[in-house]
């Protein structure tokens, strides 16, 4: 049976669930525009979610992301294994797209009927992850796919918000780009289960692995937590929960525009993930995603209903009264608050 161009969510739910790329693909366009019935889409197929493996891959631009997603996604699939990626690409300044950089160096996995691969761009979103990030993953994971790799922005500091959205998170580096500086800058000692140094052919290899194993060695017995960092729900953690005792994170060696090192990185992958679900950490860390998921549902819905009750030539006299100084900031969204009231 043809899928409509516009099929209804009745239509697309079961067809998802089945594993048909095309309304997968539909979905995906659908939560992106952040319709009435994306709503009812995503509590239709939310009960049969939560069995794929989400794995991030971040680091700073230049560092060969890309290159060693393909290569990871080719080694899960000579292993049988279904992979997603979801790379989350800049905006086009000019059409407000993703700017699809990612899926032209991917283009050698396309044709695999066991590989789903789609751009999101960030529109703005500053931590390197595009607004319907987690709905789009919970789409991946009801289709069926068994490992989704999210692919983000190397956007600095703000990468660490991966973090709270993968069960096993990858930092990329590369000799000669001076992030094992930033490394420590950016907070990714904290956040990376696994280490990669890509482009290991290049000079300088050993200097960039050995300063990233004397930072390792040096935060070894901290506790690493894996936090929520909002304000609107208190989710409580046990000792037992957020300590990541008993993982040890390792740095691997790379080239992943030959394949060297990948089956290595991949193994270490599914470690970590057998490990996840035998500490506990799994539970832990899917509460803790569920809970910043429902924060953010939570701040854009609220500024959904701020923006329908407040007139537009209201908000701009008051942008007058700031701009004059006579309305400071915190009264003036005291003043734009009391319309919910």
């Amino acid at each position: 049976m043809t899928l409509p161009k516009r099929p209804s969510i009745s239509q697309l739910i079961p067809r998802l669930l089945a594993g048909d790329r095309l309304a997968l693909s539909r979905a995906i366009s659908r939560v992106e525009e952040r319709g009435d019935d994306a709503r009812e889409l995503l509590a239709g197929i939310f009960p049969h979610t939560g069995r794929g493996h989400l794995i991030g891959v971040t680091g700073a631009p230049g560092t060969g992301k890309s290159t060693l997603v393909t290569g990871l996604v080719q080694a899960y699939r000579a292993a049988g294994q279904t992979v997603a990626v979801l790379a989350v690409d800049p905006t086009s300044p000019f059409t407000g797209g993703a700017l699809l950089g990612d899926r032209v160096r991917m283009s050698k996995l396309s044709g695999d009927p066991g590989v789903f691969i789609r751009s999101m761009a960030t529109r703005g979103n500053l931590g390197g992850l595009a607004a319907a990030t987690a709905d789009a993953l919970l789409l991946l994971d009801a289709a069926g796919y068994e490992r989704i790799l999210i692919e983000t922005v190397g956007v600095g500091q703000a990468e660490v918000e991966i973090a709270g959205t993968a069960h096993t998170t990858v930092v990329v580096e590369a000799p000669g780009l001076g992030d094992e500086v930033q490394a420590i800058k950016a907070g990714v000692l904290e956040i990376a289960d696994i280490f990669v140094v890509n482009k290991a052919d290049r000079p300088g290899v050993e200097r960039t692995v050995g300063a990233l194993e004397l930072m390792l060695h040096m935060a070894e017995g901290a506790p690493r937590q894996m936090l929520h960092h909002g304000q609107l729900l208190d989710v409580a953690a046990s000792s037992a929960e957020n300590q990541a005792a008993g993982w040890q994170v390792q740095v691997f060696k790379t080239v992943a525009a030959s394949g060297g090192g990948i089956p290595e990185v991949m193994a270490e992958i599914e470690r970590h993930r057998a490990w996840l679900v035998e500490s506990g950490q799994l539970a832990a860390r899917e509460r803790l995603r569920m809970a910043r998921s429902v924060e953010q549902i939570v701040q854009a819905e609220l500024l959904r209903r701020l923006r329908a009750a407040l007139p537009a030539d209201n908000l701009a006299g008051m942008l007058e009264e700031i701009t004059a100084r006579t309305l400071d900031p915190y009264a003036a969204a005291e003043r734009v608050l009391s319309q919910l009231a």
